[in-house]
Parts: C-alpha cells; structure tokens; sequence
C-alpha cells in the first residue's frame, strides 16, 4: 500500500522553532506581548492595513468585529449557503438572524444579485467568505454596501496571497478576519487576526479583546464594557512571526502546486478546478475538482475512490441551510448541486510531484 497522503499539513522550519524557543524561555512578564505586537506588524506591512489585533481563531475575530458593529438581536446578516459553520456561528451567538444567499456557479462565492435581493431594512452587514481563496466580485459588494449604508466583513480565512484587482483578500471590508488554523498556508497552531482601516472601530475591539478594558484606562482591572477574551497566545505569535518571514514562500508553493494540477488536469474535460477571473489571483490554499453534471460522479463516489487510494479525502462544503440547527431554512440550488460532484485535492508545502500524480490518476480514473 501506498504512504497515505494527507490532504494539507503546515511548513515548520528551524526558525518557527527557534523564535517559539526563545518566547517559551523569555517571553513572559514585561515580554508577554513582544511577539504578539510583532506578529501584528508584520501582519499590517503585509495585508496593507492599518490595524490588526491578533487573536485565538478567525471566529473569535468575526465575533468581536461584528459585536463592535452592534450587531445583535432583531438584526439579520447576509452570507453564502456554501460556508464552513464558522463564519455563521458569531452571527447566532450574537442574537442575530443569517439570511443564506446561493453561491455562483463559477467562483463559488456570493452571488451579489441575490445579495441585493436579500437586503431588509434589517440587513445590518454582509459577510463576503473568500472559499478555498477563490474571490468574492468585491466591486459589486462594496458598491451594494454604499448604496444601502451597509458594512461588507470579509471572511478571509483561507485567503491568504489572494488578490481582488490589486488589493489583498481581507483589507477591502469594513474589517476582515483571517486563520492561522494548522491545515492554512501559514499557521500558528490555532489562530487568527482581525484587521481593519477604521480607528475607531479598531479601538473598540480592542476594548472588547481585552474583556472590557480600554487601552487608555489608568485604572487597574476596571472594564468599561463586557469584553471577550480571543487573545492569541505569545508563543503561538513566534510561530507566527516566522511563518510571515516566509510567507511569500508559502503563498507561491500552494500557486505552484494549483498550477500543477492544472496542468496535469488540461485534458479532463469534465473537471474544473478554482476559477481566477480577469484582474484577480488566488493564494490557492485548497484546490477543488468540480466534475461537470453529465460525469454522473458524486461527491460520495470520489471519497470512496480517495480512501481506496490511501488518500485523505475533504468534502466540498455542505450548504449551511442543510445543517439540523438551521431545519427549516432552504437549500440554495447551486450550492447543493457544487457539493455534490465534488472534493478537495491535497496541497501543502512539501508535497512531492509523485503524491501529485497519485491523486490526478484518481481523479483521472473516474472522468
């Protein structure tokens, strides 16, 4: 039997290692922080923004961030049907209602014509989700957000490297949301980061990442707000810090692995991989195989084919509305119709160009 290939796995090199060594011996007490405001900045050089606030995952950062918009009760917030429960999660916790929108066939992101028929007088955000780093069209969603007075939050999770007509996935939005998760192109074990151009909004999740507690408050222990308490931790930042080191790295050997499959792929009429439109570039953190309807292959079927193949085998995304905790909701049609011929391919940093070929003889093999 062949060595099971694992569908995604970080890059650890000697200096990730080395910088969390040196925040495990030193960083505590006046240094508890230093890695953390570090791991910020170099965050902020790299997206373009102004502010960033590290934290404990990309849900907490969605969390804080649309607290700090006042979203709550009563209030109802637009996002994509095809959606991990992460993004939807802060949403329920804060009281409000999601509305699910479908998806478009081609980038598998928010359709904004049914964005636009979705809004209420109660809409009080849109969530733009970049799936597997493939874009949102942002023009049109920011353009909707303006014209209703509406904040677009981008979802930026697993956009790391992608670009919307030359600005970085996740510094378009009011304020966007980014993971560290251990399966992301760069990773600090878990986590996330929150980023934004908006001071104001800035200082106010700030105030509420510090459960309560205002950055210029002379008093010690006093909250002026019921906070949360999402802070990434100074060791994970080290690791953090190294990973941005070599992010361009990291971006460009996920691109290069996509490019790969693309390649290996040209001639299997009846898959599409992630779309790239016209002005944009995707970071490629999860390549997808979407078998056209007439193949007649499932989703079901291309699992059982992985496993046979000692290959880890990810489902497309199951449309939220299909999920028990959303019973009544319904399904949105493309959503549906994309998760069912459909799956994940492996891709991380040292990947070799045999696993590659292992895989494409699969998906091959069922065209």
């Amino acid at each position: 039997m062949n060595e099971r290939i694992a569908y995604t796995r970080p890059s650890i090199t000697a200096l990730e290692v080395g910088y969390a060594t040196d925040a495990a011996a030193n960083g505590w007490g006046s240094h508890c922080y230093d890695y953390i405001h570090k791991f910020e900045q170099l965050f902020c050089q790299h997206l373009g923004v102004r502010y960033a606030i590290a934290t404990s995952s990309c849900t907490g950062a969605l969390h804080m961030g649309m607290a700090a918009l006042g979203i709550g009760e009563g209030d109802e917030v637009i996002l994509a049907d095809t959606n991990w429960v992460a993004t939807v999660s802060p949403v329920v916790q804060l009281g409000a209602t999601p509305v699910f929108v479908d998806i478009l066939p081609d980038s598998w992101c928010l359709d904004p014509e049914q964005v636009e028929a979705a809004i209420t007088p109660k809409t009080r955000a849109i969530i733009a989700v970049h799936l597997y780093g493939n874009l949102c069209d942002m023009d049109k969603l920011l353009a909707l957000g303006e014209k209703h007075g509406i904040p677009v939050i981008e979802d930026a999770a697993e956009a790391i490297g992608s670009v919307w007509q030359g600005m970085r996935a996740g510094a378009m939005g009011r304020f966007g949301a980014f993971s560290f998760h251990g399966t992301k192109t760069i990773t600090t074990g878990e986590g996330g980061i929150f980023v934004t151009n908006d001071p104001e909004l800035y200082e106010t999740v700030l105030t509420l990442s510090n459960h309560g507690r205002a950055r210029g408050q002379t008093r010690q222990f006093w909250p002026e707000m019921m906070g949360f308490k999402y802070k990434m931790s100074n060791i994970q930042a080290a690791i953090g810090c190294g990973q941005l080191e070599r992010i361009e790295e990291l971006i460009q050997r996920k691109q290069q692995i996509m490019a790969n499959y693309r390649q290996a792929l040209m001639g299997v009429s009846c898959i599409q991989l992630n779309p790239e439109q016209p002005g944009a570039t995707i970071g490629a953190w999860m390549p997808n195989a979407v078998f056209d309807k007439e193949s007649g292959i499932t989703d079901q079927a291309l699992i059982q084919a992985f496993q046979a193949a000692n290959i880890d085998a990810r489902p497309f995304f199951a449309p939220l509305s299909t999920l028990p905790m959303f019973a009544g909701a319904f399904p949105k049609p493309v959503a549906v119709d994309i998760a069912g011929r459909s799956i994940n391919l492996p891709s991380y940093h040292d990947m070799t160009h045999q696993q590659q070929e292992r895989i494409v003889q699969v998906l091959a093999g069922m065209a």
